[in-house]
């Protein structure tokens, strides 16, 4: 019976559907199953009844446990696993918090001081991001991360059985420290296809992920007399205390990129851009900014391309990397990171001739080369078209939660300006006096009390700037994105 109420009841969940409204079962059955999500009755991995399974234990048609699922799946709380079935991926969060005001007290007096130790109080250190990683919250909205739940689990154990099986015992030997020649040769057809690249493998060196590409450069840059970095302004935290021990003079950027005048009297030698999406702004580097800066590097300038989210794009057409257009003045890095899973540590370095043998021994000397079979089967995946379709897939999610944060915004955060909405896996608020007069780092404090993690603005300067927040939406659901947005909003 589809319509009418059950008389069944299922031992999964104790679930008795007389207790639906009329008419309304999958209502029930999806809002049941979220507070199971939600209490911790069902956890991350735990695996629904096969639709078939619970229709007859509750007596109802199999189409109505098929549309509970398909609603659950397009809030984000689970996924098809194919013959591994429906697993629950994500945790909703409870309910916000009563807002402060209610108890007479600021929103940033009522941060708990367990929440926000040297956290938000004091400069960033460079253990920060993992204290923040480390802090318990409902909301996770901290920019970086990309929808994990959808790694193509199944692709890649297809991609490494086959890879064994093609192994000799040689292959289990040291090798090449510039990587894998399979590796190599396939990340030249992905820059080709995707970033307008053209290289031989011979100019690419696998790298444990951008942060490593950066460490090599800065020991290198060391070496030749170089003494500073210029950096964009705003820009990632992350990247300058990658760059230590180096100077990084802050340059601004305005709509069209990077100010190649301001960047000309810093007096640098080297400057490392986020030309594609630029972090945290979102900024595309304009077609005049890009030809001045070539003049820069010709005059014996250096560019270090972070590449970090560039195929994440969804309202404008991709933009060719800066290393096509210059080679031969550009140290161009890029990784998996942000198209699969950080824990990868899987990523590339192309960088001019002059630069090559020294960065190949500083590589040897600090491990002898990446790990040899993670590079072979992620060679398999770009070869064989599974990591482009994976791309298409999480554009789609990517997408969806990213229209959830900007109408979440427009609802609890009317007041918030948007930033680099177009592409990449954030967004940047910033607010105006009117909307927020305190300081970011607070609101960011408050934010994490009331169980939502997020990144203050202020972290990413080093100049005075309007209060503002980085976004993270590519690792949550469209419900919990929704409602950690709805927390921020409560306490501006």
């Amino acid at each position: 019976m589809g319509g009418g109420h059950a008389r069944a009841t299922s031992d999964f969940l104790q679930l008795d559907p007389r207790e639906a409204p009329r008419g309304g079962l999958g209502d029930w059955l999806a809002r049941r199953i979220r507070e199971a999500i939600a209490d911790g009755r069902l956890t991350t991995g735990s695996r629904l009844p096969a639709t078939r399974t619970l229709a007859a234990e509750l007596g109802v048609s199999r189409g109505v446990v098929t549309e509970a699922y398909r609603r659950l799946t397009e809030d984000g709380h689970v996924a098809g696993r194919g013959r591994g079935g429906t697993v629950v991926v994500a945790v909703p969060p409870p309910p916000p918090r009563p807002a402060a005001a209610r108890h007479g007290s600021s929103p940033a007096a009522s941060a708990a001081p367990a929440s926000r130790p040297d956290l938000f109080t004091a400069p960033p250190d460079l253990g920060v991001f993992d204290t923040l990683r480390a802090a318990p919250a409902h909301v996770d909205l901290t920019p970086g991360l990309p929808d994990l739940a959808a790694f193509p689990r199944a692709a890649w154990l297809r991609a490494e059985r086959a890879v064994l099986a093609g192994l000799t015992p040689s292959d289990f030997g040291y090798g090449d420290p510039r990587g894998t020649p399979a590796l190599r040769a396939a990340v030249t057809r992905w820059l080709s296809l995707n970033r307008g690249i053209v290289a031989d493998p011979d100019d690419v060196m696998i790298v444990n992920g951008t942060a490593q590409a950066l460490r090599l450069l800065v020991d290198v840059l060391r070496a030749e007399g170089v003494t500073d970095v210029a950096v964009e302004e705003p820009g990632s935290l992350g990247v300058r205390q990658h760059l230590r021990p180096l100077g990084t003079p802050p340059v601004p950027v305005d709509a069209h990129g990077v100010r190649v005048d301001a960047l000309r009297a810093t007096g640098a030698r080297a400057v490392l851009l986020t030309p594609a999406h630029q972090f945290p702004t979102g900024v595309v580097l304009g077609g005049g900014r890009r030809r001045e800066l070539m003049d820069w590097a010709r005059d014996g300038g250096l560019v270090i391309e972070d590449d970090y989210d560039a195929e994440h794009r969804y309202d404008r057409p991709a933009v060719p990397a800066l290393r096509a257009q210059l080679p031969e003045h550009v140290c161009y890095a890029g990784s998996v990171s942000k198209l699969l899973a950080p824990a990868l540590r899987l990523g590339w370095l192309l960088a001019p001739p002059a630069y090559r043998a020294a960065l190949v021994d500083a590589k040897r000397l600090i491990d002898l080369g990446n790990a040899a079979l993670p590079q072979l089967v992620l060679a398999h995946l770009m070869a064989s078209g599974d990591l482009e379709r994976h791309l298409r897939l999480i554009r789609r999610h990517h997408r969806r939660r990213r229209d959830a944060m900007i109408g979440a915004i427009r609802t609890y955060l009317p007041g918030a300006v948007v930033h680099g909405a177009a592409a990449g896996l954030h967004l940047m608020i910033t607010l105006d006096e009117q909307t927020y007069a305190g300081s970011d780092a607070d609101l960011a404090a408050a934010a994490l009390a009331h169980g939502v993690k997020v990144h203050p603005l202020s972290w990413h300067t080093q100049l005075p700037h309007r209060p503002g927040l980085v976004l993270g939406y590519a690792a949550g659901s469209p419900t919990q994105i929704v409602e950690g947005v709805k927390v921020i909003g409560g306490l501006v």
